[in-house]
């Protein structure tokens, strides 16, 4: 199982991945499959971030039955917050 910072990580991998792809579109997604070979996260660890993230009210996920994300989308929570660090990074 990943470490606390690798599971921090890949959450703040998987909400920029899903920012930049949709252009902070909440009517867009990207696959669960495209996440995993985009950011090289273990299945396992991809889904326990996706889950701490809906948790959070950051992203929208569709589940298959094994557990997998199959698409994953961010919420209007999800792309304030997103907005709010591409602000002070300038």
């Amino acid at each position: 199982m990943a470490t606390l910072r690798e599971r921090k990580t890949y959450r703040e991998k998987v909400l920029q991945a899903l920012y930049e792809a949709t252009e902070g579109n909440r009517l867009l997604g990207v696959t669960g499959a495209k996440l995993h070979d985009d950011l090289g996260v273990p299945e396992e660890d991809l889904a326990a971030a996706c889950t701490y993230l809906v948790g959070e009210g950051l992203i929208t996920v569709d589940w298959t039955a094994g557990n997998t994300p199959t698409m994953v989308a961010l919420t209007h929570q999800g792309i304030r917050l997103m907005e709010a660090e591409e602000e002070k990074r300038g």
